[in-house]
Order: C-alpha cells, then structure tokens, then sequence
C-alpha cells in the first residue's frame, strides 16, 4: 500500500512547531498526489492550510494510533519518526508517571526530579529471574539482562549510563550496582557489596558538586568494573576514572559550589578532631564562596561528612589517613586565601606573616619560607643557565590556583586508588560487569577545551553505539533469513578523524603546546589553514578568528580558542612541587610518588577535566630529559589514551545503554520541555536508533501473535492447520506490495506503517462487525419494543375498553337508581310535605285542645275546690252545730237520768230491805236471769255482729279519719310553711337589700378587681407566654442537650466499641506481629545455623587430618551433649566453635570478622529469645495470679502448703538419690560380674544379697515409718471430739445440785419452772446432739468405706509392685505413700477450714512428725553411705575372686550349669501403650525411624503420625523407668535427626509436610500425655492412664514447637519455589478464556507470549499443583487447621505475586487482562469450595488482586466512578491503585484511556488514607503460625508396629 493513501480524511498528522517542536494535526479532507496544500484541523481547535515544501514535497509525519501510544517501547510504535517518540516520551512521562522507557536496545531513563518509591529491595526482587521484555522497563531490567548475560553466555558485560548533566546518571549507575549487591551477595563474608555501594559516598563527596543544572552534579567519568566469581558472586571491583573538573577547585559560576568536600569540612569545623585545621564558615574562604550559594535546600552537610567518613571506614581508610585527607583539603582552602601584592608589573609578594600561608605551611608540614619564594618566582632553565625569574601578580595566583587544582588531583587519584585496593580481592576473577557513567554530549555558550573533550568522548561511544545497533540488526535478518540490504546510517568515523587523525585537531594541539612561543591564536590558524574548506566538519565562524565549529553527530558546536594551550599543557611549578615532595607530613610526599614511577594508562588523571590516567614512562638513569619529556605529556594526549583503553574494553564486552534525559532545566519534577527532550534525544543517540530501526523492517511479529492479533481479518476457509502458511496467504491478500513485509523463520517483518495499517484494516472490520452486532442488536431491542409496545397496547386496549363498558353499565345503574332516587326522594319530600302539614295541624289541634282542656280544667278545678271548700265549712258548720246540739241534749239526759236514778236508788233501797222482796226477786230473778241470758247470748251475738259491724265502721272511720288526719296535717304543714314562708319572704327581702347593697359594693369591686384581674391577666399572660418562649427555649436546648447526650452516648459507645474492636485488632496484630517476629527470629536463627554448618563443613574440609589423640569425636559430642543438656539450637552455637577451635587455629586461619558477627547474632538471638521467654513467664505469672485472685482460700494456708511442698520435694529427691544408687550399684555389678560369679550359691552372690536385703529392710523400715505417721495422722483425727457433750453434761449436774440445796417451796417452784426449760434445753441439745452423732456415723462410715477402697487400692498397688522388679518397687510404693499423705493432708485442710487454730496445731503436730522422719531419713543415708562402701569394697573382692573362678570352671560347666533368675517372676498383664528398647539400640531406632524413612511408604500404607506416635511410646517407657537421660538423649537425638533430614532433602515437598505433621502429633501427644488438666478434657479414662508420671516435658514442648515453626517456613519456601515460576504463567499471561485478550503489538523485547505453548504453565496446571499440596497433607494426617494455614500462604503468595507482575507490566493493565484474572481467582475460590476450605482466610488474601482486577473493570471517568473506587479498593493503597490508573492500557481502540484530570481527582480523595507508601506487596512475607491442640482419639495400646519399618529390636510393654 502507497504511504500517500493513508494520507485520507480524519488521518491525524505531526507538524513543526516553533514553541512545541512537534504540534498534532487532523487532516480535513483526502490528499490527492500534487496537492500543494493539506487543509488542517488543529487540536486547539484551529484550522490551518499547511502548505508542502515544493522541492522534496515530504507529507508530514502520520500519528500512531492511540492504541500504540505509551507503548514500553518505542520500536512497537508503527510510525518511526521524532514526533512519535517525542510524544510517547511524554505520554509515559506527564500522564502514567513512567520515567523508564526502551528504545531498542536502549533504555531511555526521563529524571522525574522526585522521589519514587520503585527501587526498593521488593522490586528487586520482582525483577529477579525475569526476562527483560517480560516487566515494565526499568534499571533493574537493564542489570538483570546483564547480569543473566554474564552468566549464560560467559561473556563480560558493560552498563552504559550517559546523559547531560543533571539527567540523573550517577543515580542510575547507583541503581544498578545496588541490584547487583542485592542480587548476587558476595562470595564471602567479607560484605563487598556493601564495600561497592560505599564508594559512592566518598566518590560523590569529592567528585561531585553543585550546578546550575544538578545539586549533586557528577564532574568526572568513571567505570567500575563489578567482578564475580565462578558462582557469579561479587567478590571486588575497581574503578577508573575519566575527566576530573579540576578548574571547579579554584573557581565556579554563579550559583554553583565546589566540590561537597571542602562544605562538609567547613559544616564539621566544630568537632574537636577538626580543631587543628583552623577551618571556619564557608563564606570565609575564597575557593568556596566564589559560587554565592555555599548551602543546598535539603542537605546536612554535617551527616554527609558522618557519612563520607563511616565509607571511608568500611573501605579500609584509617583514621589516621582520613585525617591526612581532610589536612590536604583544609591546606587547599587555606592556599586559596593566600594574597599577592604587587610590586612593580613584573613581580609581587606575599605579605610577611601571611596567615593562610603559615597555616597551609604548617598544615602541609613544608617551610614557609621557601613555599613563600617559590609562589612569587619560577625556575627557567636554559642549556647553559638556570636562571630564577620574579613573576606577576596574575601569574602568581594561576600558579597558586594551578598548584591547587594539582594536589586535589592527587589526592582524588590517590583516594580512587586506596578504593581499588579495598575493593580488590584476592580470589581469581572470573567475569566483570562495567557501569559507565559518563558526561553526555554539552554544548554550551562557551565552549572551552573540556566540552571539546567530553563531545570527542561521546562522538566515540556513539560510533560504537552504533556498530553495535548496527551490528544486532543485521544478526537478526541473518538469522530469520531476511534478504540483508545495506542500511545508510550515520557514520561519524570523519569527525573522529578529524579530531584524532594525524594533522588532527588533537595532534595540532600538541604539537602548538611543544612551540615555545605558541600560542592560542597561531593554533587557531593552523586549524583553519589545515582543514577549512577541506573537512565538511570544520567550520569558522564569520565574526571571530579565534573559535572554530565541529558539526559534531548531535549538533554543532562552537569553541573559543583561549585557554585550549594552558589546559593541555597542565602547568605547575616543579619547585613548588618539590617543596611539598620535601613535606614532613607523610602523606603528603604519598601523593607525588607516582611522579617518579612509571605512570599506569589504566588509571586516569585530568586537568581542566584532567585524566587520571597516565602512560607508562621507563625510569633511566642519567636521561634526565626522557623523564621530563614524559612528565610533560598533553592532557589531550592522556585523554586520548584513556579513551582507546576504554573502546577496547567496551567492545570486548556486551554493552547495554541507559541514556538519560533531563525533563527541564529548573528541576521541577514531572514537567516536561519538549525542546530540551528533543536536543538531548538527537544528541544521545536514540532518534538515530529509530532512524536506523526504521530503514530497514522495524515490527517484528511471530506468526502466532500475528494470526492472534489478525485473526479478525481472515475468514474460516483461509485457516489453516499451518499458520504460517495462513499469514503468507492473508498478507498477500491484504497488503499487494511485497517489499513491505518479509517472512522469517519465525517472525514476520513488516516496513514502518505497515502495522498502522493493518491495524486500521483490524479497526475497520471490528468497526463494521461492531455496526454489524450494533445494527442487529438495536433491531432485536427495536422489535422486542414493538413486540412489548404492541402488547402493551393490546393490553391498554383491553383494560380500556372493559373500562368504559364498566363505566357504562355504571351509567346505566346509576340511572336507574336515579330514577328509583327521584321517586322516592319525590314520595319522600311529599310524604314530608304532608307530615309536616299534619304535624303542624296535630300540634296546632293539641295546644288549641291543651289550651281548652286546661281551661275546662282550671274551671272544674276551681269549682271542685269551691265544691271542696264548700264541702268543708259546710261539714264544720254541721258538725259545730252538731256538737252543741248533742252536747245540750246529752247534759239535758245526763241531769234527766241523774234524777230518775236517784229516785230509783231510792226504791231499791227501800226494797232490799225487805226479804220477801229478795225472794220476789229472786224468783223472778231467775226467771229474769235465764231470760237475761238468753238476751245476753243475744245481745252477744248482736254483739257480735254489731262488733263486726263495727270493727268495719271503724276500719273505715279510722281510714277515713287517718285521711282526715293526714289532710289537716297537710294543711296544718302548709299552713305552717305559708307562716314560715312568709317570714321567710320578710327575712328574704330584707337579705335581698342587703344584698343588693353587697351587690353593689361587690360589682364596684369586681370592677376594680376585674381591672386588677385583667392588668394581672395581661401581666400573667406576657408573663405566660415569656415562660412558654423560655419553656420552649428550654425545652429545645433539652431535646438539644438530650439528643446530643444520646449523640455523644452513641458516638461514646461506637468510640468505645471502636476502641474496644480496634484494641481488639491492635493486641492480635500485636500478638502476630510478636509471633511473626519470634518467628522470623528462628527463621534467621535456622539460617544462621545452616550457615554455621557449612562452615564447620567447610572448616573440616580445609583442615588437614589432626594430630593422633587430639581427635574430637562426634559420639563425644553426643554423649555429652545427650548428658547435659536437650537438643537447643543456642547450645550448638554456643560450643560448636569451641570444638573446632584448635585445629582451625593451626592450619587455616579463620575469618574472625565472621565468627565474631555470628556469635555476636547468635548472642542477639539469645538475649531476644531470653528476653521473650520472660515475657511469656511474666505473662504466665500474671495468669496464675489472677486464677489465685479467684480462689478464695484462706492466706494461712500458703506458707504451710509451700513448707509441705518443699518437705515432699526433699523427700521426692532423696528416693531419687537413692534409686539412682542403687541402679548405679546394680549396673556396676551386672557389668563386672560373670553368669557363674552371680549364680546362686557363689560367695559373691551371697555377699550381694546380704547386702542387698539389709538395703531393702532398710528401705521397708522407712516405709513403716511413713504407714506410722499416717496412722498417728489418723489416730489424731479420731482424737478430736466436739466440746458440745462435755458442757452439756457440766450444766446438768450443776443444775442437780442447785435442785438439791433448794428449800423453800418458792423456791422450789421456781426451780420446778426452771427445771422444765432446762429439760426443754436438754431435750433440744439431745437432739442436735443426736443429728451431730448420727453425722458423725455416717462420716464414720464414709470413712470406712474410703479405709475399703484404700484398702483395695493398696492391695492393687501391691500386686502391681509385685510384678515389678525390685529397684521400682520400693519408689513406687514411696510414691504412693507420699501421695497418699498429700491427699490426707489436703484432706485434714478442707476438715479444719473453719478453725484455722485446730488446723494450725494439727500442721505443728505434723510438721514434727516430718521433722522426725526426716531424722530417720538421715539415719537411714547414713546407713546407705555405709553400705555403698561395703558393696564397693565387697565388689573389690567380686573382682578379684573373677580371675580365680574362671580359671577353674571349664566352659561346659558354664553351660550346662542353669542359672536362675534373680527377679520376682511377672503375672501377664495387658499392653500398656509403651515400648521399650535398649540404650545402645537409640541411634538404631532414630535410623530406621527418621533417617532412612520414605515418607511415600509410610503415608500410603500405614497410619498417619506412626513415627510421632513410636517415638512417643518409647518416651512413656523412659519415663516410666524414670530415666531421664534416657528420656533426654531420645528427644535430643530425635530433634537433632529430623534436622538432618529437613536439611538433606529439605527441597522435596513430601518430606518437610511428613515430618512437620509428625512433629505436630509428637507435640501433641506430649501435651494430651502430660497430665495437664487442660490437656485432658478430651481424653478417655484408658488414656488418662498413659499419662506421663514422672517427667514435666514443658520445655521439650517448647523446643518441639520452635521446631515445627522451623520446618513450617521451610515448607512454605519449598512451596513457593514449586508456584512461583506458575504464577505469572498461570494467572496473568495465560487466556483461560479465549479470545478476550487480543496481542499488541510489541517492540524489540519481546514478551512472553499469553498463548499456551506446551511447555508454559496454565491455570489448570496450579489447580493441579494445590490439588497435589492437598493430597499430600491429607494423606501425612497434617491438621486440618494447619492445613488451612498452609492453603492461606499459598494463596497469598499467589495473590501477591500476581498482583506485583501486575503492577510492574502496563501490558497486563487492561479490560479483558481484568475479566482473565477475576475469571481465575473465581476458579480458585471453586477450588477452596471443593475442599471445604472458605472458612481458612485464603480467600481474604487475593481480596488486593480481586479489587485490582475490579478497578481494571469499573467505568473511570465521573467523581462519581472515583467515589466507587476510593470504597470498592479498601485493601489497596493508594500508590498501587494510582499505578493501576496509570497502568491502564487500551487493548483495542473502542477502550479509553483513564484521563489524568480523574487519577488526581483520586489521590485527592485518597490522600488521607493512611496507608503504607510501598508500592509491591511483600511475597515473602509468611503469616505466623500457630499449632492449635488437637488431641488423638487413637488409644496407644492398639498401635502395631509393622515390620517394614525394621524395628523388631523393640518390645511392647
């Protein structure tokens, strides 16, 4: 395809522009061939005809895609040009903060002027390993190429750093070498990569200064030359030095200092040690004050001189040769204030007693006199005369400052040499790596002889530069077979020649400085007369004859002739010279030896910017001339020399090229000046490796990336099997011109733009596929609207149409219901109508009816009660009238009667005086009477009827009269009530005036009190409501108080709970970070240990074979060490040294600084670890004492209870004492006696046996003794009675006697009365008396039956003894009986808690008890001692008897004789979970046990933990025998062999996992064993039986669990070793889902490619890998916890791994790289599912890398989306999202970038998180670990011991 074609529509453009050297452009509209003119749309906005030059009618340059910009290299970009690289450049720089970028083989290095946080030791370690186009560019990609090319291809290697001043090269070369130190270590102890990192203090201390353009500006080349061994490990390195800057001593520009030295002497004058060099402010001296600027922001001069000496220390200066140092520097200060006064114009003087003078004299040690006469005059010699000739003031002060400028010079060679030899080493090199930093390219206003000599460097190093690149590219098309066609590239070799050719610039020079009149001007000339208008590179300019202008590879350059004599010559006096050489300060004459001697071209010296280096000259005797010849060689000559020397090393090595850029010229960070970046880049020499690179084919594609990339473009028919023949048949369809690509073996070469174009062919087929789905998707959404709109409207239509059928049958309801409503509201309002009608005429008719009936009836009631009154004064009339009538009538008969019964009284009178009458009378008496009766039976029963009569007359005479009674009652009462009411009215009148005047008097005063009411009303409402105001006020401050109290209880109670939950948080970090320090201590302290092994090792093998008899065996060493002391890695330490001392001594001397630096961290390691287990103890004690607060228990008890304890302990070490005895005793005899010596019946036998059973009655008289104290102890119990009986029985009998004496019968009723309450007393007293008795009884009977089970127990214990043999049978019983007294005692404890005086007096009983038997305790050691020196003297006599005997006793009597058996024969008895072995056979069961096991066998075939529990079963054998050396020397044999293993195959993952699971379950079994309480809740009752009895194995535990922390870090390091080279692989590089990620395409570095190849790790392979770790913990019986802390580190190393290749390659920050890794992380979190394993924190560990692949994923561009970030990456910092941002790279076009506006929008809202600034996560960092305790179910009496494992030696017991 034509390059014009491109040239179309929206085609974007570079233009020239004079402020931003390169401006972006759009092109409005398609360029025609002949067009003049290209219409222009500018990015500000403007439009712009640009019109083409008519002569070479060059298009401007065509812009990369934005796909391609910010590529890592700029050789991927598709248009290579300046423009593009400019822009890429600053791109990387300005928006994603990437200061390194290549450029082919070159690594482009921008100073940022700022601190970044990319070179710590985690990104070292990143870079480790990797393969340079694998990680982001960087320094350390550079040293890593480097140093890998050094050792694959055996082939020396060279860094080349070269840039302006200020571009940041001394940083770089420090960077490098730094990695190399990290890298590599050193090859001793001897830390000379520390040494190497030292010299750069000294070497910027006296080789650095401050400039307007640097404050730590490097003047002076140097090379160092990094040497390794064969292991490629630093073991020295040496350094030459190019171009010193000795004019800076005497003077500076503006705003510049002298070398930092002379400040950090002057900022130092203070210190005592600096009082002698009389030195002062720096503003006091004239070589120092010169720039105005003696002070830089930011640096402490005083730490830096701290800093240069503690250098100068490391590198082997003495004190007393830094002194000497800081004597000449101070000396050169002085010297510059050395003044001259002139005496005529021809000589001068110095003043007399010139201060500077003296002091420089005395300070130099030279006389002052001389150095006087010799500043002020020179020495000419001629042939014949020596003549001394006076000079000028001018010339005076250039010799005092040339004077000057030589001695710094000195001193730096003399410096740069003492540096070599530190540096040195005496071991044979095998290869180097070089750092060159040098000067770049300078040109400057005035350019003088050093600028011409610094551009005559570089216009070297270009050349090779470029025969190198040159030289790579053309290996490259030869190797992909590429047809090779010659390149034009810039050739600089006439300029070279130009310089250093004969007749050359350089030969002129010399050749002028040789003429004794020569002089800047006439050289000048022969410049202009031996190459002007000959060489196209020499030029003259117009206006001067004293200057001339090299067109130079990078620019031209103009340089004034004056002083280009004086600086080649290099003057200086010899006198003055020789007056310093004849100095009685040593050091000083030091400095010009190398003035006599033959002068090394390796080494460089410089004037103006002089070399170090020197020619050799050959000393001849009587040729005095040759010498000063030689001494008088041109500084251009040296520089020359040095610069051949460099080239040739150069190119015998493989270079690598940093080339630094300075952004700006005022230091400001971030800032980018595209015109100094363009100068600087076409005077190092990239733009020429783009040029060169484009000429030719510059992308290079495989033809896998291409087919990945381009895939889009081909159809299904044109792939083929063979994908290189599909991209031939792709790209000759695509692409018609041939010479635009080429096909290699493996790549495909495609000409500049030819990548640009396909890619826009890509773009355009993804843009018509995406319109494509866009078109068919927006039909599909459209249809499924219409289709949804459809339906919808169906269903309104439906719900709207049933709507208005309802609305219309509602209208038809409610039209009939309105006709109903009408009729009846009609009907009703007429029916109202007429009821309103009749209501009014019916109450109309019954109020007229009311009206009249009441009227008839007022009528009818006044005539009834006129009728009534009537009625009643009519009565009272009668009845008046009645009653006089009848009272007449009746006193008319009354007095009528009275006188006819007077008359007949008279008659009867007369007549009963006669008795005839009576007889008369009585006979018709009788007769009178019966009729009488008759009439009275009559009359009565008239009577009676009247009497009926009556009774009813009256019935209705008393009703009647009753109503009458009533009614004048009534009328009586009203009449009454009319008087009262009349009275009442009266009353009430005469009280209504009154009142009515009260009235009045009250309404007056309710006027003046409503007024008053009314004022107080008003008063009390103001008030009121000023009281609501205040009570509202109130009552708002209280709801305000009141919620801001429940505000402030809130916020106390969240505080608190935060503080709580955050103190919470702090003491566990606390506690892990304590437990990952001890951790990381016994890490450190393993390693240290291994070191020290390898050393030993190596120790041994150096030292020859030792003298006989002063061999140290290894069994010594164990026995010992099993004998002392358990298996403590501080001990071997400790007493390693000590056994390899003396031969060490004699043969190889050892290195003391290594030895005392590991026991001086060996020591460290103690002290923290001493310092740590007091911790724990203190926190133990604060434990227990807290249980103790708890306990409430008397605090008598203490003392006693501490007493006892010691007492048992006393009598616990003295059955100990004699046990061992006695064994001892028994060992010695078993030893020295002979089956016949000890049969039954020999002498020797019987002597034994007496004396032996004389012990054994001993011992049982001692066990007698304790059954008596316990049954004194129990006769004690049994003699304490209550006190209650005899009281009661006191009183009762003093109560009887009182009865007896009483006599008196008051008396006696009072006692009687007494007597019964006494009786009551006592009844009661009986009773508590006889509950007490039966308590005591049943307490009886308790105790009677714990007497039974005592009884039964000891008869147990006694059988049990009986089975042992004798020497355990009498410390079992003393045990028991101890036991037994303990339990007693506590027993009596609980009894007397109450009465702590019984208590105390039982305890003083008791405690003489013991004192007695203590006594006899020592009677009986007595006896023991007595016995012991008769069984010694008896053995004496066995010994000598031996001899004898076995003389006489043939051998078939020795057989045939039976021996008998001394022990008590056994019962058989179950297994008891022990197994027992012999002392000798221990290091044959540690053998087959640990050393020579495979775990493979014994995890498949046997049960988990079978060693743990083997070993731990012969510990309870060795416990149960109570021996504890046994039991020592088993635990230390057996931790000190699974070290060897560990140590032997410590790389295999089986091993380390078989025996960390085996030390776990060992560990475990000693605490479920121990007899802890804590220890045993989950324990059986058979299994609290196999508690250990004797021993207290707490600090074995310790030991153990130190151990198991050793071997769980080593498994995690064998484990990563195992992931790490998948991770990356794996997780990142591999498309799990295909065809997400397509490949960019890439420059020259070539990155691993994402396809799976058959050799590279996938996803499915770590899957397989954890799959592998699990099965194997599983099947070892590892616990589950800890498994799930092994499953949690290997997920973090994953995680941190991943997301540090993330944060390190710009490759892997884009969209899909996102969904890749969340896709992965989602099959871990499948895998952790699958085991069960969520609950094990792993998943928290990936939480950065998910949040990362999120952040990869979510939308960044609103505040909105930054809000969403800053919450979504909590477990990110803020460093590592900003690199995310800046990371961020499109994969195709449709993707944008993250815009700079949003990343600081982000470090806003992040800038007080309060996180750490490291960038990476810390791979190596290994949670601590912990060891929960997990007790084992499996009872050890059911574990068989298989034969496999060799073991038959061991029994079961």
């Amino acid at each position: 395809m034509a390059a014009s074609e491109l040239y179309t529509k929206f085609a974007r453009v570079w233009i020239p522009d004079p402020e931003e050297v390169w401006k972006s452009a759009e092109l409005l509209k398609d360029y025609k061939p002949g067009d003049k003119v290209l219409l222009l749309h500018l990015e500000e906005g403007k439009d712009l005809e640009y019109r083409l030059d008519p002569k070479t009618k060059e298009l401007p340059h065509l812009r990369n895609p934005d796909i391609l910009v910010g590529e890592n290299d700029l050789t991927a970009l598709s248009y290579l040009h300046e423009p593009a690289v400019l822009h890429n450049l600053r791109v990387r720089f300005i928006d994603s903060k990437l200061i390194y970028t290549y450029c082919g083989i070159v690594l482009v290095a921008i100073n940022p002027y700022e601190q970044l946080p990319i070179y710590g030791e985690d990104i070292i370690n990143a870079y480790s390993g990797q393969n340079m186009g694998d990680m982001d560019p960087h320094i350390f990609a550079v040293a890593e190429e480097a140093y890998k090319q050094m050792a694959r291809d055996e082939r020396n290697q060279s860094i080349i750093v070269s840039g302006e001043s200020g571009a940041g090269k001394t940083v770089s070369a420090k960077y490098a070498m730094r990695y190399f130190a990290t890298v590599s270590g050193s090859a001793s102890e001897a830390n000379v990569e520390e040494k190497v990192l030292a010299s750069n203090p000294i070497m910027e201390s006296i080789g650095n200064a401050k400039t307007t353009r640097n404050d730590n500006s490097s003047r002076f080349g140097k090379y160092i030359e990094i040497g390794f061994d064969k292991r490629y490990r630093i073991i020295g390195a040496n350094m030459r030095t190019y171009l010193l800057e000795k004019s800076r001593v005497v003077f500076q520009a503006e705003e510049e200092r002298n070398y930092h030295i002379f400040y950090q002497l002057c900022a130092s004058a203070n210190l005592p040690e600096f009082k002698m060099l009389r030195l002062g402010n720096a503003n006091n001296f004239h070589y120092t004050k010169q720039g105005g600027s003696p002070v830089i922001e930011g640096v402490d001069d005083t730490k830096e001189m701290a800093h240069t000496r503690q250098a100068c220390t490391l590198l082997g200066i003495s004190e007393s040769y830094q002194m000497g140092i800081f004597r000449i520097l101070a000396g050169i200060l002085h010297l510059g204030n050395v003044a001259f006064t002139s005496r005529d114009s021809d000589s001068c003087t110095i003043p007399p007693k010139h201060e500077p003078l003296s002091i420089f004299c005395d300070l130099m040690g030279v006389d002052y006199e001389e150095m006087c006469h010799w500043l002020c005059h020179r020495k000419l010699a001629t042939t014949t005369e020596t003549y001394i000739k006076p000079i000028s003031k001018l010339q005076a002060t250039n010799a005092r400052d040339a004077l000057a400028k030589h001695i710094y010079a000195k001193l730096f060679n003399w410096i740069v040499d003492h540096v070599n030899q530190a540096l040195h080493s005496a071991v044979k090199q095998h290869s180097f790596i070089g750092v060159l930093d040098i000067y770049g390219f300078e040109t400057f206003e005035i350019n003088s002889f050093e600028q011409f000599c610094i551009n005559y460097a570089n216009e070297k190093l270009q050349q090779q530069f470029n025969m190198h690149v040159f030289k790579l590219e053309q290996e490259e098309y030869m190797k992909e077979q590429i047809p090779w066609t010659l390149i034009d590239f810039y050739d600089n070799q006439p300029c070279i020649n130009l310089i250093e050719s004969k007749l050359g610039i350089l030969d002129l020079l010399d050749e002028e400085c040789k003429m004794p009149k020569g002089t800047d001007d006439t050289w000048a000339q022969k410049l202009y007369n031996t190459h002007l208008n000959k060489c196209a590179l020499f030029e003259k300019p117009r206006l001067s004859n004293k200057a001339f202008i090299i067109q130079h590879f990078a620019d031209k350059v103009e340089y004034q002739c004056e002083g280009f004599l004086e600086k080649n010559k290099d003057t200086v006096f010899e006198e003055q010279i020789k007056v310093l050489k004849s100095s009685k300060f040593k050091m000083l004459p030091e400095l010009f030896q190398d003035d006599e001697k033959a002068i090394s071209p390796t080494s460089a010296t410089s004037s103006g910017r002089t070399p170090l280096t020197r020619t050799p000259a050959k000393l001849t005797k009587g040729r005095p001339g040759q010498t000063a010849k030689e001494h008088k060689k041109t500084v251009g000559h040296q520089f020359r020399n040095s610069l051949h020397l460099l080239m040739e090393t150069l190119n015998a090595t493989t270079p690598h090229y940093v080339r630094c850029i300075k952004p700006n010229d005022f230091k400001f960070p971030f800032t980018f000046d595209e015109k100094r970046a363009v100068q600087q880049l076409r005077a190092c020499g990239v733009l020429e490796t783009i040029r060169i690179s484009a000429a030719g084919f510059p992308s290079r594609w495989t033809y896998q990336e291409f087919f990945s990339r381009y895939r889009v473009l081909m159809k299904q028919k044109d792939v083929l099997s063979d994908r290189k023949q599909t991209c031939k048949n792709v790209l000759e369809k695509l692409i018609a011109d041939k010479d635009k690509y080429q096909f290699g073996k493996t790549k495909i070469f495609f000409r500049a733009g030819q990548v640009a174009y396909l890619e826009k062919l890509r773009a355009d087929k993804l843009r018509a596929a995406c319109i494509r789905i866009q078109k068919t998707i927006r039909g599909w959404l459209l249809r499924k609207k219409y289709l949804r709109m459809r339906k919808a409207a169906i269903i309104v239509q439906r719900y709207v149409r049933g709507y208005q059928a309802r609305c219309y049958a509602k209208f038809l309801r409610r039209t009939k219901a309105a006709t109903i409503i009408q009729k009846y509201w009609r009907m009703y309002i007429v029916r109202r109508r007429y009821k309103i009608k009749r209501m009014a005429t019916i109450v109309l008719q019954s109020y007229l009816r009311g009206y009249l009936a009441r009227n008839r009836y007022r009528k009818m009631l006044r005539e009834h009660k006129a009728v009534i009154i009537q009625k009643w004064v009519r009565g009272w009339l009668a009845r008046t009238y009645y009653r006089r009538s009848m009272h007449a009538i009746i006193y008319l008969q009354c007095c009528f009667r009275r006188m006819m019964a007077k008359r007949e009284l008279k008659k009867l009178k007369i007549e009963a005086r006669s008795v005839e009458r009576y007889k008369k009378l009585h006979i018709g008496m009788e007769n009178k009477i019966m009729q009488l009766q008759r009439k009275v039976d009559e009359q009565n029963k008239d009577y009676k009827c009247l009497m009926e009569k009556l009774t009813n007359l009256e019935g209705t005479y008393t009703s009647e009269t009753e109503k009458l009674r009533s009614d004048l009652e009534r009328l009586q009462l009203s009449e009454e009530e009319a008087k009262i009411a009349t009275g009442r009215v009266l009353s009430l009148q005469e009280e209504i005036a009154k009142l009515r005047k009260d009235l009045e008097q009250t309404q007056s005063e309710k006027k003046s009190i409503e007024e008053r009411a009314d004022r107080y009303k008003q008063e009390t409402e103001q008030l009121v409501s000023n009281l609501k105001e205040e009570n509202t006020l109130l009552k708002q401050e209280k709801e305000a108080l009141n919620h801001l109290i429940v505000e402030q209880a809130k916020e106390m109670t969240e505080t608190m709970e935060k503080k709580l939950v955050e103190e919470t948080k702090q003491l566990e970090l606390d506690l892990n970070d304590e437990r990952l320090r001890y951790q990381n201590l016994l890490n450190e302290f393993s390693r240290l240990e291994e070191r020290y092994d390898d050393l030993k090792e190596e120790m041994t093998l150096m030292v020859n074979v030792p003298k006989p008899g002063h061999k140290r065996t290894d069994s010594t060493h164990s026995s010992n060490e099993s004998e002392y002391t358990f298996s403590s890695e501080i001990a071997e330490t400790e007493d390693m040294p000590l056994r390899t001392e003396e031969p060490s001594e004699k043969k190889v001397p050892l290195d003391m600084s290594l030895f005392l630096k590991l026991q001086k961290r060996v020591t460290e390691l103690e002290q923290e670890k001493q310092v740590m287990q007091d911790e724990l103890d203190r926190k133990e004690e604060q434990v227990l004492r807290s249980k103790a607060k708890e306990e409430e228990r008397p605090q008598i008890r203490g003392a006693e209870l501490e007493y006892e304890s010691l007492k048992r302990q006393e009598l616990e070490s003295e059955n100990k004492k004699l046990k061992n005895e006695l064994n001892e005793l028994r060992k010695a005899l078993s030893e020295k006696s002979a089956p016949e010596v000890t049969a039954p019946g020999a002498p020797a036998y019987r002597v034994l046996m007496e004396q032996l059973t004389s012990v054994s009655e001993e011992l049982d008289v001692r066990k007698e003794e304790v059954l008596i104290l316990r049954s004194q102890l129990v006769s004690q119990k049994e003699a304490i009675q209550p006190k209650d009986d005899k009281n009661t029985m006191t009183d009762s009998t003093i109560l009887l006697e009182d009865v007896q004496k009483m006599k008196d019968k008051g008396e006696i009723a009072q006692a009687y009365i007494g007597l019964k309450e006494t009786n009551r007393l006592l009844e009661s007293q009986l009773q508590s008396q006889k509950r007490s008795h039966e308590n005591e009884a049943e307490a009886l009977r308790g105790e009677i039956q714990s007497l039974k089970e005592e009884n039964n127990r000891q008869q147990q214990l006694l059988a049990q003894n009986l089975q042992l043999p004798p020497e355990a049978r009498i410390e079992a019983s003393l045990q028991h009986e101890i036991t037994r007294l303990t339990n007693e005692n506590l027993y009596f404890e609980e009894l007397y808690a109450d009465d702590p005086k019984k208590y105390q007096s039982y305890r003083i009983s008791l405690y003489k008890r013991m004192i007695d038997l203590m006594e006899q305790l020592e009677k009986q050691d007595k006896t023991v001692r007595k016995l012991k020196k008769q069984l010694k003297v008896f053995a004496k006599k066995i010994g000598e008897l031996e001899v004898g005997q076995m003389e006489n006793i043939s051998p078939g009597q020795i057989i045939d004789e039976p021996i008998r058996p001394v022990n008590i024969p056994r019962k058989e008895k179950d297994f008891q979970g022990m197994l027992e072995y012999k002392k000798e056979d221990e290091q044959k069961l540690v053998k087959n046990l640990i050393l020579e096991l495979k775990p493979r066998g014994v995890a498949v075939n046997l049960i988990p933990g079978l060693p743990a529990y083997i070993l731990f079963m012969c510990v309870r054998h060795a416990d149960y025998l109570n021996d504890d050396q046994k039991v020592r020397s088993l635990l230390t044999s057996t931790i000190n062999s699974i070290k060897k293993v560990l140590k032997k195959r410590g790389d295999d993952f089986e091993t380390v996992s078989f025996w960390l699971s085996n030390t776990c379950r060992f560990l475990h079994c000693l605490k479920q064993y121990s007899g802890e309480e804590g220890f045993m809740k989950h324990n059986t009752s058979r299994q609290n039986e196999h508690c250990l009895t004797n021993f207290d194995l707490a600090e074995y535990r310790q030991v153990l669990s130190d151990l198991a922390i050793q071997i769980y870090q080593q498994l995690v390091r064998v484990l990563e070793n195992i992931l790490q080279p998948m991770i990356v692989s794996g997780m990142l590089e591999h498309e799990t889902i295909q065809g997400v990620s397509g490949v960019k395409p890439t420059g020259l570095r070539k990155r691993t490619s994402s396809i799976a190849d058959e050799g590279t790790y996938t996803l499915d392979s770590i899957l397989r890998q954890l799959n592998s770790f699990h099965s194997v913990m599983c099947q070892h019986g590892m616990d589950p916890e800890l498994i799930k802390q092994v499953v949690k580190q290997m997920f973090y190393i994953v995680g941190a791994i991943t997301l540090n290749n993330l944060l390190l390659r710009k490759d892997m920050c884009s969209w899909s790289k996102g969904m890749q890794i969340r896709y992965n992380v989602s099959q871990l979190e499948e895998w952790l599912r699958d085991k069960n394993l969520m609950n094990s924190g792993a998943k928290e560990t990936l939480e950065p890398l998910i949040q990362a692949a999120q952040l990869l994923q979510v939308k960044k561009k609103t505040d909105d989306d930054a809000e969403a970030i800053c919450s979504m990456c909590s477990a990110l910092t803020t460093a590592q999202i900003v690199k995310v941002l800046n990371l961020y790279t499109p994969v195709n076009e449709f993707e944008e970038r993250v815009s700079v506006s949003f990343i600081r929008t982000i470090q806003m809202r992040l800038r007080d998180r309060k996180d750490s600034p490291q960038l990476l996560m810390d791979a190596k960092h290994i949670f601590p670990v912990t060891f929960p305790f997990n007790p084992s179910s499996l009872a050890l009496e059911t574990i068989q011991i298989p034969a496999s494992l060799g073991l038959g030696f061991i029994s079961r017991v």
